[in-house]
């Protein structure tokens, strides 16, 4: 693919990053308030394990970027993996329990990284179809 056609996956990423950044931040900010959270965990934790996994995105991106298709996706596939990750504030307290922005904010992220998820996907598909092709 040509780098023009990366426009779409780097839009996409460039929003869940946004997006994350955003619940991260609340989250560290708020972190007494959200129900069901460990006591043990601190802002700064919570900054680290959004700059550690945006770094596994950018990581992903650049790969893209340089052509190597297929270990960027894989590791995209993961970034978008640890944003559906925040679903589990769910899992520890119900929707209810979380306050409106909160939900807002777990809610963007998820919805931002199915999007990039989704993305990948569709880009995996269509490599694993074009060497099939070149098979033939």
């Amino acid at each position: 693919m040509t780098r023009s056609n990366h426009r779409l996956l780097f839009v996409l990423l460039a929003l869940y990053a946004v997006a994350s950044l955003l619940h991260f931040v609340h989250n560290a900010e708020f972190l007494a308030d959200y129900p069901g959270l460990p006591a043990s965990w601190s802002s700064a934790g919570v900054y680290l394990a959004w700059v550690t996994m945006t770094a596994v995105g950018g990581i992903g991106a650049l790969l893209v970027y340089r052509a190597r298709e297929w270990i960027g996706l894989l590791l995209l596939a993961v970034y978008a993996a640890l944003g559906l990750d925040s679903l589990g504030h769910y899992v520890v307290a119900p929707l209810s329990a979380h306050s409106a922005m909160m939900n807002t904010t777990i809610l963007l992220e998820v919805g931002a990284a199915a999007l990039v998820l989704l993305e990948v996907t569709r880009r995996m598909v269509g490599l694993m179809a074009s060497r099939r092709a070149l098979i033939k």
